[in-house]
C-alpha cells in the first residue's frame, strides 16, 4: 500500500534547485516545461538530465508526472526506465497512474504493475490492468493472468473489477476465462466488459454465457453479445 508522504524536495529549474522564491517557476510551469521538452524531436543539451532529475526529485506531483512523460517520448529507455521504476512507487497517485500508463510504450517490467493491482487509488489499479493488457506475453508470463483474476472477482470497486476483465480479456489466456465468465454475472458495467472480453474465447462455456446475455435486461450488454454473435 502507498501513503503520501511530505518530501523536503526543492523546485528543478533546468535541473538547478533553488531556494529563492523570486527565482522559482510555478508548479504548472515547470510542468508545461516538460511537456514541451517533451515534444521535441530532439532534446538540448542537459535537457535528459534536467528531465530525470525533475521526475525523480520535483516537490510537485505533476510536474514528476510530466518529466517523467517527456522522458518517455524522448529521453532515451534507459533514463526513461529508471526513473519509471522509481515514480512506481511515488507517493502520490497521479503519478503512479502515470508510470502505468507509460509502461507499454516503455516495454517496462510487467511485475512492478502487478503491486500496483493492490493499490490503495483504484485509478492506479485502472491503469495498471490496461498496462497488463497491453504488455500481452510478457504480462503472462510475470503471472498477470491469476492476480488480474483476482481483482476481478474480489475488488470492492466495480471499476477495478472492469478493468481487470477488460486486461484479462486482451490476454486471451485460458487461464484467464473463468474469471471472465464470473464477471458476467457481476454489475451492468462489469458484465458488458465481461462479455467484450469473451471475444478471443470459444467454447461451450462461452457460447452458454453469450446466449445468456442476449437475455440480459441491460441493453448494452444484449449488444455486446449479439455484437460478438453475428
Amino acid at each position: 500500500m502507498h501513503h503520501p508522504a511530505q518530501r523536503s524536495r526543492l523546485p528543478i529549474v533546468l535541473g538547478v534547485p533553488t531556494r529563492d522564491r523570486a527565482e522559482r517557476r510555478t508548479a504548472v510551469e515547470r510542468a508545461a516545461d516538460a511537456a514541451a521538452l517533451g515534444l521535441r524531436a530532439r532534446l538540448p543539451a542537459g535537457a535528459p538530465a534536467d528531465l530525470e532529475r525533475a521526475a525523480r526529485g520535483d516537490p510537485d506531483p505533476r510536474v514528476r508526472a510530466a518529466a517523467l512523460g517527456a522522458l518517455a517520448r524522448a529521453g532515451g529507455r534507459r533514463r526513461a526506465t529508471a526513473a519509471w521504476r522509481i515514480a512506481m512507487s511515488d507517493p502520490e497517485p497521479g503519478v503512479r497512474r502515470r508510470a502505468a500508463d507509460l509502461a507499454p510504450g516503455l516495454g517496462a517490467p510487467a511485475r512492478p504493475l502487478l503491486t500496483l493491482l493492490g493499490d490503495v487509488d483504484v485509478t492506479v489499479i485502472e491503469a495498471s490492468a490496461w498496462a497488463l493488457g497491453e504488455l500481452g506475453p510478457a504480462a503472462v508470463r510475470a503471472r498477470a493472468v491469476p492476480a488480474l483474476a483476482a481483482v476481478a472477482g474480489t475488488h470492492d470497486d466495480p471499476l477495478a473489477r472492469e478493468a481487470a476483465v477488460a486486461a484479462l480479456g486482451a490476454l486471451g489466456d485460458p487461464a484467464g476465462l473463468p474469471a471472465i465468465l464470473a464477471a458476467c454475472r457481476d454489475k451492468p458495467a462489469v458484465r458488458r466488459r465481461a462479455v467484450l472480453a469473451l471475444a478471443p474465447f470459444d467454447g461451450p462455456e462461452v457460447d452458454e454465457a453469450l446466449r445468456t446475455a442476449l437475455e440480459d435486461r441491460d441493453w448494452q450488454v444484449r449488444q455486446a453479445a449479439e455484437d460478438l454473435l453475428t
